[in-house]
Formats: structure tokens, C-alpha cells, sequence
């Protein structure tokens, strides 16, 4: 048994790998300055209760008897715990260094790659194989709506199996980590890398594949990724893919599809996610797990938060949390809201101002070309967590360019409140409110609070 810390435990990456060490029998503390804050709660208790020690976030939790300290890359050297790990002699480990000794530790790794569409995939996998009687380790980006009457927080599913399931993400490189038995590459879309860069880690991803890799055959650069082995495809266009489906219709709450002859239904809406559950479908026949049997299972899958989640209806106005944040999601989230009445108010929080710069034009051009005339957009200022970085884009900047695309229901308020004010004096029966964005876990309470101020 290992002694292990976590510093900047929170965060739903570092906190799930906390709690897979946990499970598996391992001695493990941590800290976090949300924590310290007074923010983020809810997560310390649910971590405490798996028994869990929390330490206040100056150096106190680091002592020469942990084996190491695994920092989240969002963390500075400056940090106590870290400075005071450095001057102990204490190990520190990265998370995707940690993630990747996990996943290798298991004999069938499954990674899940793609510029989009990661987290739910890697969910539907994780929920796939467990209500199959797989018993995988699923690790997750996001909170898993199927199991949150579980103890901690909702972003694993462990069972002492053989299958490990994980997110490989190319934003940070981590992606390079991963020796998988199957890879899933969703898409390749344009985010906080190049196509070309994009390209080639996908690739290098397959070249390192042991044994079956699965891509989306609706994609120019996913159609390029080359393999000698066990190469799958799934398709919403393609009669001739490994995994076809086609009759998608929306309905209340949901999607449906028909798959190998038969009707299926999601509880999620938008094609993109029969994509979705193709691609989890397709990794879970390569662990024997028969496509219509996979099907089946997902009908009664609810998703993860932040995608799309109705966090509540009041006075016939429905207010939606969903995590879009870069051209291929924003569309995605978008389009399958235009295929349900009622206007959209949407909020968009970017993040980063370097992805600003590089996307953020993209990001409104998709805005503008799948929002109806009625529909409003308003932005609060990009969102910045710290650190030194040129700020020399707004997000006024992005709605004068959204403007001049034609988008003229577009504004701009320097605070967040006075979106919120505007959102609530704006928004009427019929509408949806949606807040979308990434990186910042108040955007949910920031639904919850709209949805109990909305007045008739």
C-alpha cells in the first residue's frame, strides 16, 4: 500500500484518480485552494466520506512518508505543497503521468480520442461494459448522472476487472501517454491544436494500438488515420461502415435511431450522439459485448452533467448547462437545440485567451450560422483562472464579429451579473436559456441561481 497526495484535488480529473487509488487500497490526502476558499464543498465532503484526509493547501499534507505528490498541471511551483514536496525529497508525478500507469496497469486499455465528443463516449463505454457484467475501471472528465446516488464523486465506475477505460486528451499532449488495446478517435476538428498536429497525434495513437481501432468515418482526416490491424468504422452517412445508423429523429428528451434493422432511443438529443453511442457500441463489440446488446443498454444511459443538461423548467422557460466551447461542439450543442421550439438565449463564457485568438472567430461563426434571427447571444468577458498571458482579445472583440456576420441579437457585458440580470429581464415563456462554456465549475450554479430567480 502506497501513501499518496494529491495537490489541487478537486478538479473532476485528480479527484477521480484519487478515488480509484482509494478504492484499490491505497492511503491517500490531499488539498486544493477552492477548498481553502470555502468553493467546491460538496466535492471535499464526498471525497472525505470515501475517507479521504483533507489538508488546507500550505505544505502541511507533504511529508516524507508519502511515496509521491501528484500535481495537477494547473498548478503552480510556487504552490506550498509543492515547494515543500521539492525540498522533502517527495516524487511528484503529473496526472497524466499517474492516469497512464493506472490505465497500463490493466490488461485491456480502452482510450478514448477525439477532438469532441470525448467525455460521453468514454462514459457510454464505461456504462456499456459495466451493465454487461465487464466490471471495468472507467476514469472520466465529466460526472456521471447514472451513478450519482454512488459514494465520492461520480466520475469513475470501479470494479476490480481487467478493462480500464479513459479519456485520451490531445489538448496537453497526455494523448502520447497511452499504449491502448482499442482506441476510439470520435473526430478531428479544429481546437487548441492545428488539423496537421491533430492529425498526427491521432495517428500515433493508432500506431500504437495493440489491437483494434475504431474511427468516425464521417470525418475527411478520421477517414486518413491508417492501421494494419483490426480498423472499425462507424457512420451516420455511410451505408457501408462496420457501424451504421440512420432514422434519427429528436424527441422529447431524446433521439431516435435505427440500428442494425432495429429502433433505438437515447436520452440525449442531437445526431451527434447516436455517433456517440456508435463509437461506444463499436469498442464494446471488440471486448465481446454484441452491438444490439450495447444498443439496448444505452437506452436507459442518461449522460454526464454539463452536456446539454436541463438543470430545471420554471413559467414554461428552460434553463440547459452544457460545456461547449470550441467550434465542433458549439455546433454540435447548437443545432440539436434548433431541432426543438422556443427561442435560445444563450451564454457563452469563453475560456483562454490564446483559444480566443486562434478560435474564437470560428466559434462565431458557428453561432451565427446555426442560431435563428429571434435568438439572442450574450457573453461576459473571457474567463481567466491566472497566470501571465497576453490580453489583448475581448469578447466584445467576438460579438463585434459576430455582428458583422449578421448576428445583430449579440451583446456584451463586461460582468457576469449583468448578464444574468439581462438573461432574466430577457428571457419569456417558451425560451431556452442555455450557459455554456468550459473550465469554470460555477457556470452550473449560475444556472441553478437563474432558474430560481425566474419570475413570471
Amino acid at each position: 500500500m502506497a501513501k499518496i497526495g494529491f495537490c489541487g484535488i478537486s478538479g473532476s480529473g485528480m479527484s477521480s484518480l484519487a478515488q480509484i487509488l482509494k478504492l484499490s487500497g491505497h492511503e491517500v490526502r490531499g488539498s486544493d485552494r477552492n477548498f481553502d476558499l470555502g468553493r467546491d464543498l460538496k466535492n471535499k465532503a464526498a471525497l472525505e466520506a470515501l475517507g479521504i484526509k483533507m489538508f488546507p493547501q500550505d505544505g502541511s499534507s507533504v511529508d516524507n512518508t508519502l511515496d509521491f505528490l501528484c500535481a495537477s498541471t494547473a498548478v503552480e511551483d510556487t504552490i506550498p505543497d509543492i515547494k515543500a514536496a521539492k525540498e522533502k525529497g517527495v516524487a511528484i508525478k503529473t496526472r497524466p503521468e499517474l492516469l497512464a500507469e493506472i490505465f497500463h496497469s490493466y490488461k485491456y486499455g480502452v482510450a478514448v480520442g477525439g477532438t469532441s465528443g470525448k467525455t460521453t463516449t468514454t462514459a457510454m463505454i464505461g456504462f456499456i461494459l459495466d451493465k454487461a457484467g465487464k466490471k471495468p475501471c472507467m476514469i472520466n472528465g465529466g460526472l456521471l448522472r447514472d451513478y450519482e446516488g454512488s459514494a465520492g464523486i461520480p466520475n469513475i465506475i470501479f470494479n476490480k476487472g481487467d478493462i480500464c477505460v479513459v479519456e485520451a486528451d490531445e489538448s496537453n499532449g497526455s494523448i502520447n501517454l497511452y499504449n491502448p488495446y482499442i482506441s476510439v478517435i470520435n473526430n478531428i476538428s479544429a481546437d487548441h491544436k492545428s488539423l496537421e498536429e491533430l492529425s498526427m497525434l491521432f495517428q500515433q495513437l493508432a500506431d500504437r494500438t495493440k489491437h483494434t481501432v475504431i474511427i468516425n468515418d464521417d470525418y475527411d482526416l478520421c477517414r486518413q488515420i491508417a492501421y494494419s490491424g483490426n480498423l472499425r468504422t462507424f457512420s451516420l452517412h455511410n451505408t457501408n461502415a462496420d457501424f451504421y445508423a440512420d432514422n434519427i429523429k429528436p424527441l422529447a428528451g431524446g433521439t431516435q435511431y435505427r440500428f442494425v434493422g432495429k429502433i433505438f432511443h437515447l436520452n440525449l438529443i442531437g445526431a451527434f450522439n447516436v455517433a456517440n453511442a456508435l463509437a461506444a457500441i463499436a469498442a464494446c463489440a471488440a471486448l465481446g459485448v454484441e452491438p444490439e446488446i450495447a444498443a439496448a443498454i444505452l437506452e436507459n444511459f442518461h449522460g454526464t452533467k454539463r452536456r446539454l443538461e436541463v438543470i430545471g423548467v420554471k413559467n414554461n422557460i428552460t434553463v440547459i448547462d452544457d460545456f461547449a466551447h470550441n467550434p465542433d461542439k458549439v455546433k454540435a450543442s447548437v443545432s440539436a437545440l434548433k431541432q426543438y421550439t422556443g427561442r435560445l438565449i444563450i451564454m457563452f463564457q469563453p475560456h483562454g485567451f490564446g483559444p480566443m485568438r486562434s478560435l474564437g472567430k470560428e466559434i462565431m461563426a458557428e453561432f451565427v450560422n446555426n442560431m435563428g434571427a429571434d435568438d439572442i447571444l450574450v457573453m461576459p468577458e473571457i474567463f481567466f483562472v491566472g497566470g501571465t498571458v497576453t490580453k489583448d482579445i475581448s469578447s466584445a472583440d467576438l460579438i463585434n464579429h459576430a455582428k458583422s456576420l449578421g448576428k445583430q441579437n449579440a451583446f456584451f457585458f463586461a460582468e457576469r451579473q449583468q448578464v444574468e440580470d439581462f438573461i432574466l429581464k430577457t428571457a419569456k415563456s417558451g425560451d431556452r436559456i442555455v450557459i455554456m462554456g468550459a473550465r469554470d465549475n460555477s457556470l452550473t450554479e449560475l444556472c441553478h441561481d437563474i432558474l430560481q430567480r425566474l419570475e413570471t
